[in-house]
């Protein structure tokens, strides 16, 4: 058996998970009622301590399908939370991580969970630093979109420009042109138009799209462009 490193504090570690979903006309954030002391029954992120046989990824990974049921989706260690005092029964260091997730593939979990979707302009006061937490997610996602087809998770495979642009106004909390966003989305040679329409708003309707997953890496820093003032995210 190695030997253990002497005149060391053990702390717990533990991961928190911002899950994001957008449902068509606000950005959300997925909490539940905490189950235990301390501040049991108060809102809180979905979260848990990461177990010896795992890392933090994977720990992450397995408390978010818990919670929504859904395996591989898009997820991002984005900070690391370590105040001496953030918990207020032991010291317990948080690794935590933002997820996107189409919430209408998202599964109701069970009743034990109490999760429940709020807009991220409008949602409870949460237990010890997870107001932090979660403005803190915002700004990562801000501004990783703007060099990254991430938001796109957001999304249903095929959607429609006004759609896309109701996502991005929400997410930057800002008002674009309609059509100088479809020009800018357009000229990213990232969608690929479909023959079919979304008619539920109009009897003309809006095209369809669906992204070019095959090439948006390699062209994924074209969405720079679509945000206002990219430097006031850093």
């Amino acid at each position: 058996m190695a030997a253990k490193y002497i005149n060391q504090s053990r702390f717990t570690v533990a991961v928190d998970c911002i899950v994001f979903g957008y449902d068509g006309q606000n950005l959300k954030i997925l909490l539940i009622k905490r189950a235990f002391t301390p501040m049991v029954g108060r809102w809180s992120l979905m979260g848990g301590f990461i177990a010896k046989d795992e890392s933090a990824d994977e720990a992450a990974a397995r408390i978010l399908e818990s919670l929504t049921g859904l395996k591989n989706i898009y997820q991002e260690q984005f900070y690391t939370f370590s105040a001496p005092n953030r918990d207020t029964r032991e010291r317990t260091i948080s690794i935590a991580y933002f997820s996107l997730i189409d919430i209408k593939k998202y599964k109701e979990p069970s009743s034990e969970y109490h999760a429940e979707w709020f807009s991220i302009k409008d949602y409870p006061d949460l237990i010890f630093d997870h107001t932090e937490m979660v403005k803190i997610a915002q700004k990562r996602l801000q501004y990783k979109a703007t060099s990254h087809a991430i938001l796109f998770e957001l999304l249903p495979d095929k959607f429609t420009l006004p759609l896309l642009q109701s996502l991005f106004e929400d997410v930057y909390g800002t008002s674009f042109d309609k059509g100088n966003f479809s020009r800018k989305m357009l000229s990213t040679g990232l969608l690929q138009k479909q023959k079919d329409k979304d008619k539920a708003g109009s009897k003309k309707g809006a095209f369809f799209y669906k992204l070019d997953r095959k090439h948006y890496q390699q062209n994924s820093h074209k969405f720079l462009k679509l945000v206002p003032n990219p430097n006031s995210l850093l």
